[in-house]
């Protein structure tokens, strides 16, 4: 039978070289941040909601906390990405509990990959 890995109990002594694995950091300012740099099209709907759109306005980055997706299916993150030509799309959701710093990361590496080829693909 496989079983899937999961968390180990936490070691006594901490993680080698004191690690510390991010839990926590709920607020936008991380992934806004990140944004605002790349030249990224940043608007609030008059609540809590940020709406952020990539140069190109091939990738959307939503900070959700009042839709009801947030309210139902604890969406707060929504990355949405359409390839202009092909009209081909998909989604990544991240839940309230996933660290801002963490969805910054997902966010930098769709920058920082220029091209929609899988070098494997090809």
């Amino acid at each position: 039978m496989s079983t899937t890995p999961g968390p180990h109990a936490p070691s006594p002594t901490g993680a080698p070289g004191g690690r510390e694995w991010l839990t926590d950091c709920h607020c936008a300012e991380p992934v806004l941040h990140l944004l605002t740099e790349e030249g990224w099209s940043i608007v609030t709907d008059g609540g809590t909601n940020i709406h952020c759109t990539s140069p190109d306005g091939a990738v959307y980055v939503g900070f959700l906390p009042e839709t009801v997706e947030a309210a139902l299916y604890d969406t707060l993150w929504l990355v949405s990405v359409e390839d202009p030509h092909t009209g081909a799309r998909w989604t990544q959701k991240f839940t309230a509990g996933t660290p801002a710093q963490a969805v910054a990361g997902f966010v930098a590496a769709l920058i920082a990959t220029p091209t929609r080829a899988c070098p494997v693909c090809r």
